[in-house]
């Protein structure tokens, strides 16, 4: 199991729903591929609205992790990709509602130029660490 924790002597998070750092445990290692804002049509969910797009973009997450007997509380490490700096207020709200503190996985933040087509705002690729006891081989 994986937890994170945030040392007295670092900035604080505050209620952004990340740790300054995480310590993965026993289980097994699962890369996610970036995850945007597409249903399972390959369709945008909500084109220019970030509160939709980053919550499509979590649901999505969540559906691969539990394919392999995970849950968001088994992230470790979130790289967000956005365009608009205006939008990260958004993103992090929608980040709280998805994945609970303490124990929130490691975060970055990258602002980007463009993403894989013009209608997307945000990308988000994950790491989960997922006990070996819950780890299921997802089918392929």
């Amino acid at each position: 199991m994986a937890y994170g924790f945030n040392p007295e002597n670092v900035w604080s998070p505050g209620e952004r729903a990340f740790s300054q750092g995480v310590v993965a445990g026993e289980g097994v290692t699962l890369y996610i591929t970036g995850q945007v804002a597409w249903d399972a049509d390959g369709k945008v969910v909500g084109a220019g609205d970030i509160t939709a797009q980053t919550h499509q973009t979590f649901r999505n997450i969540q559906t691969i992790v539990e394919a392999a007997g995970g849950t968001l509380e088994d992230l470790v490490a979130l790289t967000i990709y956005f365009l608009d700096r205006d939008h990260l207020p958004a993103i992090q709200k929608v980040r709280s509602h998805h994945i609970k503190t303490p124990g929130a996985p490691a975060s970055t933040a990258i602002q980007v130029a463009g993403l894989v087509i013009p209608e997307l705002l945000v990308e988000i690729t994950p790491v989960a660490l997922i006990p070996h006891k819950r780890f299921r081989r997802p089918a392929e």
